[in-house]
């Protein structure tokens, strides 16, 4: 789009015209994109065995559905900003797997050089989250010194534990604990997978929830806010503050939907689906916000 800078001198001394970027123009709707939606999607699902097969030799397969969801997003994104460019003789799944490699390549990255919190203990134990014999660990956020604060590290993990579904703790353990598998997933290889990243985003909730600035809270509606924004990807947190958090219900849910499918380059069914899940984590977050809220109140009254 070219813009003529305009001047109040002889037309001689008119500046040239000036190139104005079109990301300023706000994104393509679907029907502007290069590629078809549905072709995206179809693409970006074609590479969720390379995903599993790299995730597996570290033994994190159990991330799977989180790199996929990064996935969705970094492609979505790169075709709002016009990072793809069509060229001839290479398919546009070519580049779905190049962004798919450089994604999965630093999760793997941060899996193996971030610091972890000890996840699994028996809480009755002292001991327990260093002589467990079984330990599991959960990569975490944290500085050297809450790791290994026993008693930040005991606080998450009772949060964690309180917050989960019935029997998603037990899965996750056997996953964690349990000896790895390679080949092809089963069906129960991937409910445990699913429990794992219940437990874990919600132990990222529950640590975000901790670390808020108490003095940030003043009111109900700060409250809220902050319990959108501790929930671990941005997916989850914008479901929670447009759907979750306002309680949109019927006719304009659907509404609310499709408009969040075309900001994030996902479905709206698999939206749909994140609803539950976003609600249970900001139910965790709130409680938290809202309990340090209180205990603040009373220290200052």
């Amino acid at each position: 789009m070219r813009v003529e800078a305009r001047s109040n001198e002889p037309q001689r001394h008119q500046p040239p015209a000036t190139i104005v970027d079109i990301s300023l123009c706000g994104p393509p709707s679907p029907a502007e994109l290069a590629i078809p939606v549905d072709q995206i999607m179809v693409a970006v699902d074609g590479v969720r065995h390379y995903v599993v097969a790299h995730l597996s030799r570290i033994g994190r397969a159990c991330d799977v559905d989180d790199v996929m969801q990064d996935i969705r997003v970094a492609v979505w994104d790169g075709m709002v900003r016009g990072r793809y460019q069509p060229m001839p003789g290479v398919p546009f799944g070519a580049w779905v797997q190049g962004v798919c490699a450089n994604v999965c390549a630093a999760h793997i990255r941060r899996e193996l050089s971030h610091q972890t919190l000890p996840l699994f203990a028996e809480p009755s134990n002292t001991e327990s989250l260093r002589s467990h014999a079984a330990l599991a660990v959960l990569g975490m956020d944290s500085s050297a010194e809450r790791v290994v604060d026993q008693v930040w590290a005991r606080l998450i993990i009772s949060l964690t534990r309180e917050s989960v579904p019935a029997g998603a703790w037990d899965l996750a353990v056997e996953s964690l604990t349990g000896p790895r598998r390679y080949g092809p997933p089963s069906p129960q290889d991937r409910r445990r997978w699913h429990a794992v990243t219940v437990v874990r985003q919600t132990a990222r909730t529950v640590q975000s929830a901790l670390e808020v600035d108490q003095a940030r809270i003043r009111c109900i509606g700060d409250v809220c806010q902050c319990a959108a924004e501790c929930l671990p990807t941005p997916v989850l947190r914008r479901v929670a503050e447009a759907i979750v958090g306002p309680d949109v219900r019927g006719p304009a849910r659907t509404k609310a939907l499709a408009v969040l499918a075309a900001e994030l380059g996902v479905t709206e069914r698999y939206l749909a689906v994140q609803i539950g899940f976003a609600r249970r984590l900001y139910q965790t977050s709130w409680r938290i916000l809202r309990g340090g809220m209180r205990r603040a109140t009373g220290i200052m009254s």
